[in-house]
């Protein structure tokens, strides 16, 4: 039997109902009269027979553009750019993309990197100004037309549809389980910063890298995953679980496709601006190598924490804040904790008692980084949300996460606010509560994510795919010789003829 008839086999199986799976879910279905019942029409059908038009893939595709909808509502008070009053702030709407419009000179013609440095990766750049140029191209022709505004909402169209498209590739990698899109759908992180940047194009463009790894395509991800890469610099994370895991199965010359494809395409997307025109391209490494600690992060709420649990004297640096003052020695730290986190991913897949999914190592990979990171921007959320669909479609801690996810939200608007204003709206230390209870939740993810690695019975995936749905040829293939005859003599065999008699 063919791969691609097996797969069709396999992706038309019983679907999955939270209401019957999901312990949180189950629970508060009770409030609309418990689980579905077991003569549920849709409970029978299977999943390429659906007559219905409201499908649950069209209902979760509905969600998030009503989801979207109200984010660009919750968003409307800051389009029209006249930020009187901080109203950016008191009605929580701001955005880099309307702001960056002026800051970055697309609104005098300007082009990055060519005209002017730009802080973010190439790709996001070319992004700002294929979108920003014949936005002012048009403003010289109508001067009537408010700029800023057309910009932004033009942005947010093409990002909305890189979510949707998200939405659709989760719904594709999981067709079994079609409502663990929902999960991202409906995400109160979502609805609050959407369109905060244009994280959702390293997002949309990484999900459909995963999308091609699973359909067996390995170039074509690493391609994907490169250009993600050259938005947003988390996606290439992704290459590392690839590698271990195709180490491990004996895929390895798969994995190194992907990651050699990323690769030229990282470069050949840089190189255009950073051989011409280097230092502004370097702003962006530059920024990151020079900046001190941020609001939010581990070593932010450390420096709070120094003057708290134990006082200094006067001039004397408690010592995150004497990380803040040799920002280079900040930035080892960082690099090195991190880098221990991705040994630690990568000795888990390796001696794990069964060989883990892609997702979970990837979202422990990327959550790593930011909780040792000096920056973590509100809207880095969104790099966490698919991944964190993929590994563990469990509604209560996600919930929960979102919850603190929301909390930091708007304790972050409450410090913008108190800053831009003298006078703090709270006291200092609830900001730290909500980014402590936000870094608390991403790290209880990551433990529960462990655990299910670990006790791969407990994964919510695997008891409806016989293996990994997104692992591409990984999916169903047997642990490499060398790795059976490692694990071997580190754990060898009990033999039941000789082993000892029970006392």
């Amino acid at each position: 039997m063919s791969t691609q008839s097996t797969a069709r086999i396999d992706e038309s199986g019983p679907v999955d109902h939270p209401s019957r799976s999901d312990g949180f879910v189950r629970g508060a279905s009770e409030l609309i009269g418990g689980p579905l019942g077991d003569h549920a029409v849709a409970l029978r059908r299977p999943v390429d027979r659906e007559g219905r038009f409201w499908t649950a893939a069209r209902i979760v595709l509905a969600l998030v553009c009503l989801t979207l909808a109200l984010h660009w509502v919750q968003k409307s008070p800051c389009q029209d750019g006249a930020w009187q009053n901080n109203v950016q702030y008191t009605r929580m709407c701001y955005s880099d993309v309307l702001a960056l419009y002026y800051a970055e000179g697309l609104n005098e013609g300007k082009v990055p990197y060519v005209d002017h440095p730009v802080e973010y990766p190439v790709l996001t750049g070319y992004f700002m100004g294929a979108l920003g140029l014949p936005v002012h191209a048009l403003g010289v022709k109508n001067p009537t037309i408010n700029q800023g505004q057309w910009f932004y909402n033009l942005n947010a169209l093409v990002l909305s549809v890189l979510a949707v498209a998200t939405v659709a590739v989760i719904l594709n990698l999981r067709r079994r389980r079609p409502w663990d899109a929902a999960m991202f759908a409906l995400a109160p992180a979502l609805l609050l910063t959407a369109t905060v940047n244009w994280d959702l194009l390293a997002v949309g463009l990484a999900a459909f890298g995963l999308l091609a790894w699973a359909r067996r395509r390995p170039a074509t991800a690493g391609v994907l995953l490169g250009l993600a890469g050259a938005a947003k610099m988390w996606p290439l994370f992704l290459l590392g679980p690839i590698l271990v895991l195709g180490l491990r199965a004996g895929r390895l010359r798969a994995a190194l496709t992907a990651t050699a494809a990323g690769l030229v395409a990282l470069i050949v997307v840089n190189l255009p601006m950073a051989i011409p025109y280097r230092d502004n391209w370097n702003r962006f490494f530059e920024l990151n190598t020079t900046r001190p600690i941020d609001w939010g992060t581990l070593w932010y709420i450390g420096r709070y924490l120094d003057g708290k649990v134990s006082p200094s004297e006067p001039g004397d640096l408690g010592p995150f804040e004497w990380l803040n003052a040799h920002i280079p020695t900040l930035n080892w730290v960082s690099y090195l904790l991190f880098g221990m986190a991705c040994v630690g991913v990568a000795a888990l897949a390796l001696l794990a008692p069964r060989r883990p999914r892609l997702a979970p190592l990837a979202f422990l990979v990327v959550a790593a980084f930011l909780i040792f990171s000096k920056v973590w921007s509100q809207q880095f959320v969104l790099w966490l949300l698919p991944l964190a669909v993929l590994a563990r479609p469990r509604w209560g801690a996600f919930l929960a996460w979102q919850v603190a996810e929301v909390c930091y939200f708007t304790a972050f608007y409450g410090e913008l606010l108190g800053s831009a204003t003298g006078r703090p709206v709270f006291p200092e230390g609830v900001f730290v509560l909500a980014a402590s209870l936000r870094l608390i939740t991403v790290a209880v993810l990551c433990g529960f994510v462990i655990r299910d690695i670990v006790r791969p019975e407990r994964d919510a995936v695997r008891a409806t795919y016989a293996d990994d749905p997104d692992g591409g040829v990984l999916d169903g293939a047997a642990d490499a010789p060398w790795h059976e005859r490692w694990r071997n003599r580190v754990n060898p065999p009990t033999d039941p003829a000789t082993a000892p008699a029970p006392a």
